[in-house]
């Protein structure tokens, strides 16, 4: 029997319910966030028109970036609030309360498939992995973006294991990620996997209101550190990205 503890999703919903309040965690710049959707896409190939599902999409707005860049894109978060509140925000897309690990689509339902933020929000992913699995169509592709436990400064801040480490902002199934890990999750559920990096994500909100003014400091030195090709695996994000057979 596997030791690896389950998610929480009681204190996942209680969590992002209070965010909704006050909509605080649209955490990038609207750059940032464009041009990660973009790449995203770019990675998975995904088509103009093709069916998209975001998944922990929050409160919509890489689901709305998504539709603006021509996709049928649909949103799922566990948080009650913020699917309230993406469809207050974005009335041209469509959203869902849903648990990823049972979400509430046919087989063979979509084209493509965007986790937002969301895998390292797992202890294990594996049943997650295997419902985006089941929901894309053959040939269909997922592209996943998550916190980079090999990066320096997401380890110190967002690892338990961290002498430095901190949970405000995070809740405590939260962890970064290794992308070898990650990569073969999904290479279990049965798709062809590969993995890419990114930084420079400009950041515009941050949970803990002591460190906020860092945050310039941290844009500018994140920028200039892991731009070079040969730091990539030390980026801030990893990409994980792949193809149903």
């Amino acid at each position: 029997m596997s030791s690896i503890p389950l998610q929480d999703k009681r204190k996942e919903i209680e969590f992002f319910d209070a965010h909704a309040a006050d909509d605080a965690y649209d955490v990038f710049t609207p750059e940032s966030s464009l041009r990660l959707i973009s790449t995203c896409v770019t990675l998975a190939g995904l088509r103009p028109r093709a069916r998209v599902a975001d998944l922990g999409c929050g409160s919509g707005v890489f689901t709305d970036l998504l539709h603006k860049l021509g996709y049928e894109a649909v949103g799922v978060d566990i948080s009650p609030k913020l699917v309230a509140l993406g469809r207050s925000k974005f009335p041209a897309v469509e959203f869902f309360e849903g648990d990823v690990e049972s979400l509430p689509f046919e087989s063979g339902s979509f084209d493509g498939v965007l986790l937002s933020g969301l895998v390292h929000h797992f202890p294990d992913p594996t049943a997650c992995a295997a419902e985006v699995f089941r929901i894309l169509k053959p040939g269909g592709s997922f592209v996943a973006f998550d916190p980079n436990r090999l990066n320096p400064f997401m380890y110190l801040y967002r690892d338990r294991s961290s002498p430095f480490y901190s949970s405000v902002g995070v809740t405590e199934n939260e962890r970064p990620v290794i992308p070898s890990e990650i990569a073969g999750v999904f290479r279990r559920a049965g798709f062809k996997v590969q993995t890419d990096y990114i930084s420079d994500m400009r950041y515009r909100y941050l949970a803990s209101s002591k460190l906020r003014w860092l945050l310039p400091a941290y844009n500018a030195i994140d920028r200039m550190i892991f731009s070079p090709s040969f730091m990539k695996p030390w980026r801030s994000f990893v990409l994980t990205y792949g193809e149903k057979p």
